[in-house]
């Protein structure tokens, strides 16, 4: 299914112009127009997802596939030293478009790029609280 008002499925499907740097039979994959880095990229699935959750089973398990095979490539030509693959959910968590996407971020050492958090600590309380909810 496809969202007519979103613009990542215009562009996943072709109806907006984008540098693509892989496609198939349900995925684009196009360089962003804002990147964080030389080389990052984007993964768009064709069908509309509007996030995680919402992706179908299989679309989810490839994903991943179609992120080692870009990113191996790309890392072979960018001769970047890492890659970071970020994916947001939800506004709160950085999500812009409500598209599922998958950010493909080539890193390079120094490259100031600020995907880093302030480690906290885990508390026993806490573990014991989420490990007792999930059994």
């Amino acid at each position: 299914m496809r969202d007519n008002d979103c613009i990542f499925c215009k562009i996943a499907n072709g109806e907006i112009p984008a540098a693509t740097v892989y496609e198939d039979a349900d995925f684009r994959v196009i360089l962003d127009l804002s990147p964080a880095s030389k080389g990052h990229a984007l993964i768009l699935p064709k069908e509309h997802y509007e996030n995680l959750f919402e992706l179908d089973d299989e679309i989810a398990a490839k994903v991943l596939l179609v992120a080692k095979k870009i990113t191996f490539k790309m890392k072979e030509i960018l001769k970047c030293d890492g890659y970071n693959l970020v994916q947001n959910n939800g506004e709160v968590a950085g999500q812009t478009v409500n598209h599922f996407h998958l950010h493909l971020i080539p890193r390079y050492e120094g490259d100031h790029v600020g995907i880093q958090w302030n480690p906290g600590t885990l508390s026993e309380e806490v573990k014991e609280e989420i490990l007792s909810k999930l059994q």
